[in-house]
């Protein structure tokens, strides 16, 4: 007789992989929740999900069904930021915790992204038309709001709860314009930096602020595994093949180091560092193959 049929249970960076995919099927809350398996394994994601929808039912039930767009933010913006007293971690903002939804749902205390991932999933399940803004420094949140025959867009800061104005919005911008030198006839449109984010890039920024925050506190094993989800969510950035190579070479990692800085030399021949690569390659024993230096 056969045996029993037995099933492997997924690791945490295969279930994420099965997530991300498809652009058409990524779910960023999803997505989102299921960044802190590494850190959390028991974590139970559709449990997390579960927890949000119930959230979201609980504000339906504060206005009626024929609320307007305008009456249903109200709302929105009343039970998430005063009564369930959503926002920023200003004591620890480099807490890794503020980087995973779970805990966000626990403590009421986020970033700017995760604050953001919260609302924008309210605000799609009660009628609302959100997305995430990747605004230089600051993540945002626009909603469309349609008001009789017009149309227009609110701007909202996920880590304070406030309406932002062009003016104001052109202040938090100011800063890195002056920086990349974007002034004078160099100048680029506000609406330039207001577009829409995608799943993909919403869940990119997320894992590069953990990466920022691992590498700043020389955590390797959890920056590798930060490392490994980026290069799973974008195959084509062969600036992270890079990173996970370099990470590789640091751990003492020569054989896996080799394929990703070789991957890299191979696609991202217009690189300004191909020459420094190609010489940490040649230590590892690894072969560069003929260099185009620009």
């Amino acid at each position: 007789m056969p045996g029993p049929l037995t099933f492997e249970t997924p690791t945490a960076l295969e279930y994420f992989a099965s997530l991300v995919a498809e652009d058409a099927s990524l779910s960023l809350v999803e997505a989102a929740v299921s960044l802190a398996q590494d850190d959390f394994p028991q974590l139970d994601t559709q449990a997390v999900l579960a927890e949000i929808d119930a959230l979201a039912a609980r504000l339906k039930q504060r206005f009626p069904a024929d609320a307007v767009p305008v009456q249903r933010l109200r709302w929105l913006n009343r039970f998430f930021f005063q009564e369930l007293g959503f926002a920023g971690n200003v004591n620890h903002y480099y807490d890794p915790d503020n980087s995973y939804l779970h805990r966000v749902l626990h403590t009421r205390r986020g970033i700017p992204i995760t604050l953001a991932i919260l609302y924008i999933e309210l605000a799609s399940q009660i009628g609302l038309t959100a997305r995430g803004v990747s605004f230089p420094g600051h993540f945002l949140i626009k909603l469309r709001m349609q008001t009789g025959q017009q149309q227009g867009e609110v701007v909202i800061d996920p880590f304070t709860g406030h309406s932002l104005s062009r003016d104001e919005l052109d202040e938090l911008l100011a800063p890195y314009k002056r920086n990349r030198g974007l002034q004078g006839e160099f100048d680029v449109p506000l609406g330039l930096f207001l577009q829409a984010a995608t799943a993909r890039e919403v869940v990119a920024r997320m894992l590069r602020n953990l990466k920022e925050i691992h590498r700043g506190s020389r955590d390797w094993r959890r920056l590798l595994q930060v490392q490994e989800r980026l290069v799973v969510l974008l195959p084509q950035a062969w600036e992270e093949r890079r990173d996970r190579g370099l990470l590789y070479a640091d751990l003492g990692l020569a054989a896996p180091a080799a394929r990703d800085l070789s991957d890299y030399l191979a696609h991202a021949l217009d690189a300004t560092d191909r020459e420094q690569i190609a010489q940490r390659l040649a230590a590892l024993g690894g072969d560069a193959g003929p260099l185009r230096l620009h």
